[in-house]
């Protein structure tokens, strides 16, 4: 593919250089010498090119993706064929996918994965409504733009790779394993709800840090999607909002009438949980799982190979295994045995259990609360989470259960939420960004930053654009913190004395202004008084003062009016030139100035 940079295609786009490539294409950074814009151009392999009834399915598919028009889908703005070459040319995205950007930032909090997936979902939402299904979402297919938007990335391909499984090699292509929800697994259709699934499962990863299911091949993976049930996210990180993992789990649901049946539906979960964390939408925890994180590539693969499995998987139980089940029901028997040895024993029991009201130990620190007198030697202190907090100091316990003045007979623990004080994060880097682009990345952070600007003048820094920040970058920053954007003004202008141009021709008169750092603007007007191409008026007198860049108006004379009658007094029949003019059949000419050109070789 090397080979077709620096060509021309369709006479219009020069190929510049090779940015990405995947299983079914190569994508090119080129130009776009019509509209004199930078694309990017995603051309088939030659392998899937020879295919006519792939290239024709790849040119209808292409087709009505690019009536696709929303902020969070790259834009396709052409569909073409240039000799050998099938193609589509996209919009050129300044930007990350979403795997690599929660590869540099590490842990993501939950509401940056709140503010990713809202965008996705909106594109999805979008394009379901157009009747097209994307079949292949992951975060390698997620771009995130310097503004922290978000635009899902290659529709069609998806679709024509889920259809056409001879031109793959003769492979099965069912998506990314990692991601493919479990009716694609099954080579069974796909749907709207299959879209939903997959991003459901970039929503777990965004809030976990992992992937839901782990396995030793492709296979295993895809066969956990509709057998295995992956942990809670809360299980991993217990201070994402119970209300956002309800949304996730629900998303992944295996059975597919138990997931979300629209992104719209989703959409407006995400929306009341934006509104209001604290919502309780009382699903049905056991619907959304099902009966019943590993960072390999992600492939395509044999759906015949996951049928056999799957069938071994069901009909086949090792020796191990029927062992296995016989010690378990063995230990299970011995197990009630003793609960019910104890229960006999209770009845018998003469001496009443001593009840403890739990305390209070909100406002108290952990180790206050351990040395209180009503839980030393009684209750337990757990921490089982830590969380923001602009109520409570760092430190500080916001949270308890049992709640305060429950009677406890037994498990006198009390499960407690220390506070991390006010909410912080780093101060982004955003110098070079415009005024606009900064304040949207600094409200992003989600921490009700003061932001104030300055605008001071700097030559070296376009104009809007943040020349520093204070703090500076890297810096914690707090809720509610103030941040101070430095803005150029670019360069300072200058007064200037203004000169007389009456006279000058145009040619002389730009030349001045230009040395003034001044502009004009120049209107043709007939005279009789002044020479043709000669200014005959300016806006601003030679008496007055203007700043740089400032736009002077003249007016240049094109000469005396044109005589619709002729001048006796100055031509005869033959005619002579008696008055400095000249006649042609009886009509008199004025003598034509000379043009700046003729004027300077003079």
């Amino acid at each position: 593919m090397e080979r077709y940079i620096g060509k021309m295609l369709d006479n219009r786009y020069e190929i510049l250089e090779v940015i990405g490539q995947g299983g079914m294409a190569v994508v090119f950074k080129a130009k776009c010498h019509l509209l004199n814009r930078l694309v990017a151009i995603k051309v088939l392999k030659p392998e899937l090119a020879d295919d006519a009834d792939f290239r024709r399915r790849f040119h209808d598919e292409s087709q009505a993706v690019a009536m696709l028009s929303h902020p969070n889908i790259v834009s396709v703005y052409d569909v073409s064929r240039g000799g050998d070459l099938e193609y589509i040319v996209m919009e050129l995205i300044d930007g990350i996918t979403l795997k690599q950007y929660m590869e540099r930032r590490g842990q993501l909090n939950w509401r940056e994965a709140l503010h990713f997936i809202t965008q996705v979902m909106r594109g999805l939402s979008h394009a379901h409504s157009r009747g097209i299904i994307h079949r292949d979402i992951k975060p390698h297919n997620i771009m995130v733009l310097r503004d922290g938007s978000v635009k899902v990335a290659d529709f069609g391909i998806a679709c024509l790779a889920a259809r056409n499984a001879q031109t793959m090699a003769g492979r099965e292509a069912l998506g990314s394993v990692h991601y493919i929800s479990p009716e694609q697994a099954k080579g069974e259709r796909a749907d709207e709800r299959s879209d939903i699934y997959s991003a459901g499962v970039v929503l777990y990863e965004m809030l976990t840090g992992r992937l839901p299911f782990e396995g030793d091949s492709p296979v295993s993976i895809a066969i956990q999607h509709f057998s295995a049930v992956p942990l809670n996210p809360r299980e991993i990180r217990p201070e994402i909002p119970e209300a956002l993992e309800m949304i996730c789990l629900k998303a992944m649901a295996p059975q597919i009438t138990n997931r979300y049946q629209s992104a719209d539906e989703m959409l407006r979960d995400l929306e009341e949980f934006r509104r209001n964390p604290e919502v309780d939408f009382a699903y049905d925890l056991a619907d959304l799982r099902g009966e019943a994180p590993i960072d390999e590539p992600t492939q395509s693969i044999n759906a015949r190979e996951i049928h056999r499995e799957f069938t071994n998987h069901n009909r086949k139980v090792p020796p191990w295994k029927k062992w296995t089940l016989i010690a378990g029901g063995s230990v299970l028997g011995i197990l009630l045995i003793v609960a019910l040895y104890k229960v006999i024993l209770s009845s018998f029991q003469l001496d009443p259990v001593e009840e403890y009201p739990v305390p209070k130990v909100i406002g108290m620190t952990v180790e206050e609360a351990m040395e209180s007198p009503d839980v030393k030697d009684i209750f337990e202190i757990d921490v089982v989470s830590t969380k923001p907090s602009d109520e409570y100091e760092e430190g500080i316990i916001m949270d308890q259960d049992p709640a305060p003045e429950r009677m406890k007979k037994s498990d006198f623990v009390i499960s407690v939420t220390v506070s991390e004080g006010l909410p912080s994060d780093e101060m982004p880097n955003v110098v070079g960004y415009d005024r606009t682009s900064a304040r949207l990345i600094l409200n992003q952070l989600d921490l009700g930053l003061e932001i104030q600007t300055e605008d001071v003048y700097d030559e070296t820094v376009p104009a809007g654009n943040v020349i520093s920040t204070q703090p500076s970058k890297g810096t914690t920053l707090q809720q509610g913190d103030t941040v101070t954007l430095i803005i150029s003004k670019g360069k300072e202008l200058q007064p200037v004395a203004m000169i007389s141009f009456l006279g000058m021709t145009r040619g002389e008169a730009e030349s001045k202004l230009a040395q003034m750092n001044l502009k004009g603007s120049f209107t043709e007007v007939e005279s009789s008084d002044v020479e043709a191409g000669r200014i005959i008026s300016q806006s601003v007198a030679a008496t007055e003062t203007v700043m740089e860049e400032t736009t002077i108006y003249f007016t240049v004379s094109i000469g005396p009016p044109e005589s619709s009658e002729p001048d006796d007094s100055q031509s005869t029949e033959t005619g002579e030139n008696t008055g400095g003019s000249e006649t042609v059949n009886g009509d008199t000419q004025l003598p034509i100035p000379p043009t700046d050109e003729e004027f300077n070789d003079d």
